[in-house]
């Protein structure tokens, strides 16, 4: 007998255009599946209706909804998944020391904002062909 599929923790909620975050979300998902989360676009029609975010703001960032309808976004989603994760709870605390969460905050704001121009130099075709 099959063992009940629980209710995810979360979702994992990326900009399925960006076609860095296309190949490498999925990528992970077996990992993020271990530990409860799911993962899906942020344009998808469920994800749009229950965030009610304009499209810019929407994308602007990968984000966690939590079962309980919270909302974690940016590198915080980072943290939150890395903290679950053993491997990389190493990173975590680096992401959470003081100077470590400067870098840390820093770093994923320049990636969030060039991840297109990171996709096109990668040859990582977008969501629409680009």
């Amino acid at each position: 007998m099959k063992p009940e599929k629980t209710a995810p923790a979360g979702w994992i909620l990326y900009d399925e255009s960006c076609g860095f975050c296309r190949r490498w979300v999925p990528f992970w998902e077996s990992t993020l599946q271990k530990r409860g989360f799911e993962i899906a676009p942020l344009q998808a029609d469920w994800v749009r209706e229950k965030l009610a975010m304009s499209d810019a703001e929407l994308l602007q960032d990968l984000r966690l909804l939590l079962a309980n309808g919270e909302l974690v976004s940016g590198a915080d989603t980072y943290r939150y998944a890395m903290r679950r994760i053993w491997w990389a709870y190493p990173i975590y605390l680096f992401s959470v020391a003081p100077a470590g969460r400067k870098i840390f905050d820093w770093s994923y704001r320049r990636f969030a904002a060039n991840r297109y121009k990171v996709s096109n130099a990668c040859r990582l075709p977008s969501n629409d062909g680009g």
